[in-house]
Parts: C-alpha cells; structure tokens; sequence
C-alpha cells in the first residue's frame, strides 16, 4: 500500500508541477513569442502545436531506452524548470524555460504512462490540489510571486516530487530481478493492459479542468454576475465559495466505483451538460457549468479507472506501456488542439463554443466505452477521506482569498474628480512577467477616483487562470463593476472609490474585429445628489479600417446614457486625434481632456508612438494635469486627468 500511495502521490504532485508551468507557459506566447493582434495567430499557433506534436515521439523513446530512466530524467528537468520559473526572469529566458518544463513535463508523462495502469486517482488528486492551492492563492501561482515563502514552497514540493520518482526505481528493480515476474509498475504491483483510455482523457480533462470544471478565477467570475445581473459583474462577497463545492463533487465522483448500466451514463450527461452551459457565454450561467462539468468531468475519469491488473506476459505488457504512452501522448496533444483552437478565434474571428462541447464530447465517448472493471481493487486513498481533506484546503480559500473593497461617500460631493484609464494587457508586463504590483503602483500614484480598465482577463486559462480584476481591485482598495465583451470574463471595467449606480452595457457591433466589443456605463454616487456618469470601452478596429461604427455607437449611448449630466468617456479606443473615429466623439459633443498634452502617446509603452488611449468628457467638466505615466507593466501607458465639476 505504501507504493501504491507513493506513486499516486508523485503523479499528483507532478501533475501540480506541469500545470504551473503551464500557466508561464501559455501567457508567453502571446507576450513573449508573439503579440496579440499583431503577430499572426497562426504562427503563434503553431509555435503551441509544435511542441505537443514533438512529444509524440517520446514513446519510441521509452521503448528503446526503458521507461525508468526516461521518467527520472524528466522528472528532474521539469522540477528544475518550474524551481528556476519561481525567480519570474522575464523575457526570452522565461518563455524558453516554460517551453522546457513544458517538454519535459510531456516527456515525463509519457515514461509514468509506460508503468502506470492507473493513473485516474493520481490525476484526479492532482488536478483537485491544483484548483485548491489555486483558490487559497487567490489565483495567483507561486511560480508569479517569487518571495521566500514561494521559493520555500516550490523547493519542497520539487523535492518530493523528486523523491518519489526516484523512490519505486529501487522498488522496480527489485521486481525486475526475478525472471519469471511480469514487468512491474511504480506501485510494486504487476502492471496489466489496462489504462489507456484513462491516459488519454489526461490532456482533454486537463483542459476543461482549466477552462471549466475546477477554474477558481471562473467561480468568483460567476459569483460576480449574480450580484449585479442585468449582464455586468460586481464585487462578489465569498467568490471562491463555489470552489470548495466543485472540489469535493470532482473528487467523490473520480474516487468512487461508478455505478453500473445506464447509471454510467449521469457522468458524460453531467459533463456535456457543463460544456453547453459554458459555451452559451453567459454570465448567469457560470456556476451551473462548473459544478456540473466537475461532477461529470471526475465521474468520467472513474469509469476509465481500470484497476483489476490483469495476468499479462512480458510481450504483451510491454505492447500495453507504449499504447498507454502513446495515448497519453495523444491527449496532451488534444489539449494543444482545444486551447489553440479556443482561444485564436480571438484573433481569427470564428465561433469557438463549440470546442468545450467538442473536448467534452471525446471525454464522454472515451468513459462510457471504457470496460466496465468486474473485480476492482480499492484505491491508494480512502475516497472519502481524500475528498475531505483536499475540500477542506478549498474551504481556506474564501477566508483567506476573498477581500471586498467598499466604496462610501466622503464628506460632501468632490469638487474634482481624477480618472485614470488604462489597457493592462491580462496583466502581463512588456517582459512576459505577471506584474500586478507595477499595474497597481503605476494607477495608485495618481491617486484615482475612478479607473477604466480595458483587455480585463478574469479567467482565461490561456492567460494563467488568474482574475485579474479582482487582484486588482484588491490591491487598489476599489470595487469593480465589469462589462463582458469578448465572453462573460474577458471585458472592461470601472473601479471606483465612490458607490456606483445603475450599470448598464452595450455590446458593439464587430463590423469585421474578431474580438467582441462593448461599452460599459455607470453611475457615480458623489452624495447630496450629484451624479458623474462612466462609461468605459475598448473599441475594436476592423481589419484596415478606423473603429468608426463603434465610436460612433459609444458617442452615442454615453450621451444618452448621461441624460445632461456630467459624462466622462474612456478607454483604449484604438484611434488616434484627427482619425474618423476619432471625430465621432467631438460630433458627440464631447472635449478632448488630452488637448493640452497632446501628442501624447501611449503604445507601446517601451516606446511610445501611437495616441490611441484616450479620456472624453462632457463641456461642464474641466480637464487638468493630463499625463501618461511611464511604466511596463503593460504593452499601454495609462492615461490620467483631473477633471474639475461644475458648480452646484
């Protein structure tokens, strides 16, 4: 039994590594490899495949040279790669350091498949420690935070991993020295043919795991939708809630015997119900599909968890590791496929709800086919008991996560008013690096009433999983209302030091933009009844062409939407002054609060060029100190003015 919760113990912990580097990785190549929007999604597609594709030979590797050496050699490439990711170097070193952990993670993979018939508990345990640790870091990694505690942290778990996968090579050995024993697994026990189909689900379940089933960023995302409704988010009370829940229903499911006949089938059921509710991009939503898609997502992987070990002689045996390596193999590649082909519908501008639904269909195919096991041996881990205490760490998380700003009304109405509008690029630096400390020191030093953020990512595996609206609104003390624009977490959004009323959105036609568009206004509660109407937006130019019909659009609600009041307008609006689109908000009536800085460039921020963030306000408001302050801390310099309100 020691082996066996030994192994299952390593593969988890492995399985934590590859996911954190992953969530270096996956940013990079849109950061460090390439440029969204500018470098071609297709190039940055391919640099993404071609590694999973390289992987796909690692079985023949296994075959010719054993699967022991592979593995350790692996495993100690990955763990060096995630220690050496925790200094967050930034740039080309970091990008080529994920890319290494990555391959190597891959490649270790393929060499535990090879000994491993069932890896459905380790991968299940792995995956649930993963959304817990997560949840308690409030969805940011150690690999980002990079003090003591995160080196400490890292070295402990890449020492154990460390240890493990070195541990069952002497217990092989053992094995291997009598003549007549079938080739044994990691567990000490005599590996079977079994496992495949577990093995291949590995990629696919990885991937709706992230998106979907056990995404903390993706709960608190929907908690927030529940407290504002009519389509906006606000600042949720106990966001990760949600998280312990999908844990716990994630891990009894893919520990526990699965029933037998029709009753499989509440599994795949549950999971394709999750995956359509995901795809449907809707706020309210949100929470169903979590917690449907984990249930069915860890009742999928039970039904693959073959662990009757068979009687097999040593050819077939070896036949069954290089068909699990392959198939594992294979897996990870589907998961290449369903995150590349998700998110570069961004960038391409195709329908992309169909590849959860997709990903989720070949998870239900795979587990309702799988061998029903007559004679089942029990775990390495009492399911209850494992469920219990890995929910028991999620339940840490809206403790010690979850922080609520409040905004309330200082002494009488301001006389001015300071707006800070700022494109912060999912959080990401100009070197690759996650940089929420430059986003919030850069905005706090102008000492903010209101911030307009564009290109806000609250969930987005492909850029780490991370809410970064919420950390950002922690770390600024200011509550957020946010306005989905490409789907229901990826937007713009208004924080506040003051109570915001009445928010109300408005999608933006794409007239060609592959990325979804919107317009965000609310209201600002000064006291004694005056009011300042917000409206944040990103337009979304089409391809050769000025953001005409959107400017136009946005003029046209924030004047509306305003009613007389005093108006301020804001955003990464992709125009420069002296543009069409440009002109639209002049036609609107409203003032250039740039005028007196102008020019005044903004992107990128290494070197500023382009005028294209901008701040519009109403003529009884009266701009001062405009400026855009100096920072990386994203591709955009934020813009800043202090506007002065009319007399009461």
């Amino acid at each position: 039994m020691r082996y066996r919760q030994l192994t299952t113990g390593t593969l988890a912990l492995g399985v934590l590594l590859l996911i954190d580097v992953l969530r270096v990785w996956l940013p990079g190549i849109i950061t460090i490899f390439g440029q969204a929007a500018s470098t071609p999604a297709e190039l940055m597609g391919a640099f993404a495949l071609g590694w999973f594709v390289l992987a796909l030979g690692a079985p023949a590797v296994v075959r010719r040279v054993g699967a022991r050496p592979v593995t350790v050699v692996a495993a100690v490439a990955l763990a060096v790669a995630r220690l050496t990711l925790t200094a967050a170097p930034g740039g080309r070193t970091q990008l080529w350091l994920a890319t290494a952990g990555l391959l190597a993670g891959l490649v270790w993979l393929v060499g535990v498949a090879a000994d491993t018939d069932r890896p459905v508990p380790g991968l299940a345990l792995g995956f649930a420690v993963n959304a817990a640790v997560h949840a308690v870091l409030d969805t940011v990694d150690l690999v980002w935070r990079g003090d003591w505690v995160a080196w400490l942290l890292s070295a402990v778990a890449v020492v154990v991993f460390l240890v493990g996968t070195a541990q069952p090579a002497q217990r092989l050995g053992a094995a291997l020295a009598g003549p007549a024993e079938a080739p044994a697994g990691p567990a000490g026990a005599p590996v079977g043919p079994g496992g495949s189909g577990a093995w291949l689900l590995a990629g696919p379940a990885l991937l709706l795991a992230g998106m979907v089933a056990l995404s903390p960023a993706l709960a608190r995302t929907g908690m927030s939708y529940l407290v504002a409704g009519d389509g906006v988010a606000r600042s949720p009370l106990f966001g990760l809630a949600p998280v312990p829940v999908a844990v716990a229903g994630f891990l009894c499911a893919a520990l526990t015997r699965p029933p037998h006949g029709w009753g499989r089938a509440y599994g795949p059921v549950a999971l394709l119900a999750g995956a359509v509710l995901f795809a449907l991009d809707r706020g309210d939503l949100l929470l169903p599909a979590i917690l449907l898609a984990a249930v069915g997502l860890g009742a999928c992987l039970a039904l693959t968890d073959d662990a009757s070990h068979p009687d097999s002689d040593t050819a077939s045996a070896g036949s069954s590791a290089s068909r699990r390596g392959y198939a594992v193999a294979a897996g990870m590649l589907v998961f290449a496929l369903g995150a590349v082909g998700y998110y570069s519908a961004y960038d391409l501008g195709y329908p992309n709800a169909a590849v959860p639904v997709v990903v989720a269909v070949l998870i239900a195919a795979v587990a309702f086919t799988a061998r029903p096991v007559v004679h089942r041996f029990s775990g390495p881990f009492p399911p209850l008991r494992t469920a219990a205490a890995v929910t028991a760490l999620a339940l840490l998380a809206p403790v010690l996560a979850d922080e609520v700003p409040v905004a309330s009304n200082r002494e009488g109405p301001p006389e001015r008013l300071t707006v800070v509008a700022y494109n912060i690029r999912m959080g990401f630096g100009l070197d690759g690096r996650f940089d929420l400390s430059g986003l919030a020191e850069v905005v706090d030093r102008q000492r903010p009433d209101v911030v307009l953020l564009s290109e806000v990512d609250r969930a987005w595996l492909l850029n780490g999983g991370h809410d970064t609206l919420d950390l950002l609104s922690d770390r600024l003390g200011m509550p957020y209302v946010f306005g989905p624009a490409a789907d229901p977490v990826w937007g713009d959004a208004v924080l506040s030091r003051w109570p915001v009323r009445d928010p109300r959105t408005l999608p933006l036609a794409a007239v060609g933009a592959p990325t979804g568009a919107q317009a965000l206004a609310v209201t600002l509660d000064l006291g004694d009844g005056v009011r300042t109407a917000v409206v944040s937006t990103h337009l979304q130019p089409p391809p050769g062409k000025g953001p005409v019909v959107q400017a136009r659009a946005v003029a046209d609600f924030a004047t509306g939407y305003a009613a007389g009041r005093p108006l301020v307008v804001a955003g990464d609006l992709n125009t420069e002054p002296g543009d069409e689109a440009f002109a639209e908000f002049a036609r609107a009536g409203l003032v250039d609060a740039l005028a007196a800085a102008r020019p005044l460039a903004t992107s990128p921020a290494d070197d500023p060029r382009q005028q294209i963030d901008h701040i519009f306000v109403s003529p009884d408001l009266t701009p001062g100190d405009p400026v855009a302050p100096r920072s990386t801390a994203s591709d955009h310099l934020p813009v800043a003015v202090t506007v002065t309100l009319p007399p009461r």
